[in-house]
């Protein structure tokens, strides 16, 4: 894990001293907090306009349960992360990038438990469904 954090930071030096690079050759100046604000605020910008039109055809196809995974998937991604990290600075247990591939794993589990039961359920009303329109077609057609 501390591999891939060490990975990260030096993208993320390398993506910082382009950002000042152009800060410097197209003389602007802006301030390190100025730059985060214009960073960060087109990074989210990007990321709406992305996410928006898939949450929105999900929504209109009244998937809301779908959304709300998305989002859960992503809280738990970040709070794993932010776990490990804390216990390396801590030193209360090992970084380990397994850590958060066996976490995640037990929410895809339990989410496919889930699912597979909502199949079930779906499947046995399906059968009940076509016994009770099957009932009653032959109760018409004796009268």
């Amino acid at each position: 894990m501390a591999k891939y954090l060490r990975m990260l930071v030096a993208w993320m030096s390398r993506a910082h001293s382009a950002i000042l690079s152009l800060n410097d050759s197209f003389e602007t100046n802006f301030s390190d907090k100025e730059l985060h604000f214009l960073v960060i605020g087109a990074a989210g910008l990007l990321l709406i306009l992305l996410i928006y039109p898939v949450f929105r055809l999900l929504a209109n196809k009244n998937r809301v349960l779908a959304i709300t995974w998305i989002y859960v998937l992503t809280v738990l991604a970040v709070a794993s992360f932010a776990i490990e990290i804390g216990q390396y600075i801590t030193g209360t247990g090992d970084m380990d990038f397994g850590d958060i591939v066996a976490g995640m794993g037990g929410f895809f589990a339990v989410t496919g438990v889930i699912v597979a039961l909502q199949i079930i359920l779906w499947a046995f009303r399906a059968v009940s469904r076509l016994a009770r329109e099957r009932r009653r077609a032959r109760g018409s057609a004796a009268v």
